[in-house]
């Protein structure tokens, strides 16, 4: 007998390790805004480079004259997501660190112009943007303190406790003095440097019960309950004095700035002001009487 064999035909198969290469999984992340001009919107970091920039062009389009037409580029890859400077302008920095080029992690803050982003990676980054856009209803994004909706609700509550328990309540309001010369002698992105090294260094003054806050624009405000308006008059003086002796600095030329400051306060023996819009007229009052007398100082 005769033994047939079919030889059986194969395919050969050509794996290209390049494209593989190419289709491994980005890392899962996101840039949020967190403060300027989309606050919330969110960019997924899902194609190896996106560019920043003026440009219309550009995947992160930020139409802003502080910002350079090719700015910045993120790259993402399996391992990491990198942001390079391209040569910018004013320069793109990391915690307000300026960068040439830097690794991410997660929760950096970028800034690009007068836009801030935060960085979030993991493995859940849905819940982590979710979580965010919460954080945005109470935290400016530049200064990191207390936003104003944040302020009237807790200055709210501070009212309406003052006065049903009979304790002390003072309110602190101040804001920057000549901040519009400031603004237009140096440019926004000094001011915002002015207000980001002011909240830093007013940051540990805080105590646990405190609330401080930006408002509009430079004001800001310190919420000091189980505190009276002598003792309120003493930490705002702090306050004035700390800034007033500051070495502000923006891209290396120093800038001399003060605050004017106004108190308001309660006993609260049913003497303060009903409300919270009220209370903080009073304080207001109090900041116009301080630039009045030659700004730098204290009033109320």
């Amino acid at each position: 007998m005769t033994e047939v064999r079919f030889a059986r035909k194969q395919k050969t198969v050509i794996t290209v390790i390049s494209k593989i290469a190419e289709r491994q999984s980005l890392p899962a992340s996101c840039l949020v805004v967190i403060y300027g001009q989309d606050l919330g919107r969110r960019y997924l970091l899902d194609r190896p480079e996106m560019t920043a920039g003026r440009s219309a062009s550009c995947e992160l389009a930020l139409d802003q004259d502080s910002v350079s037409r090719q700015h910045a580029v993120i790259k993402a890859s399996a391992r990491e997501v990198l942001i390079k400077d391209l040569g910018s302008t004013n320069g793109t920095y990391v915690n307000d660190e300026l960068v040439t080029e830097r690794v991410l992690k997660d929760g950096d803050l970028i800034k690009i112009g007068r836009t801030i982003f935060k960085y979030l990676a993991g493995t859940n980054i849905e819940a982590s943007y979710h979580e965010e856009i919460y954080r945005l209803t109470t935290v400016d994004g530049l200064t990191q303190t207390h936003n104003k909706r944040y302020l009237q609700e807790s200055l709210g509550r501070e009212v309406s406790r003052a006065t049903r328990y009979g304790r002390p309540l003072s309110l602190v309001l101040f804001d920057v003095d000549n901040f519009h010369n400031l603004n237009h002698d140096f440019g926004h992105l000094a001011g915002d440097s002015v207000l980001t090294q002011m909240a830093a260094i007013m940051r540990p003054t805080v105590r646990r019960e405190d609330v401080l806050s930006r408002l509009d624009g430079d004001e800001f405000a310190f919420i000091l309950p189980e505190t009276d308006l002598a003792h309120a008059r003493l930490f705002a003086e702090r306050i004035r004095t700390l800034i007033a002796e500051h070495a502000f600095t923006f891209e290396g030329s120093p800038l001399k700035v003060t605050v004017s400051l106004g108190l308001a306060g309660t006993t609260g023996n049913k003497d303060g002001p009903p409300d919270a819009e009220a209370f903080l007229r009073q304080a207001g009052e109090q900041v116009a009487q301080s630039k009045k007398l030659g700004r730098n100082r204290v009033s109320g």
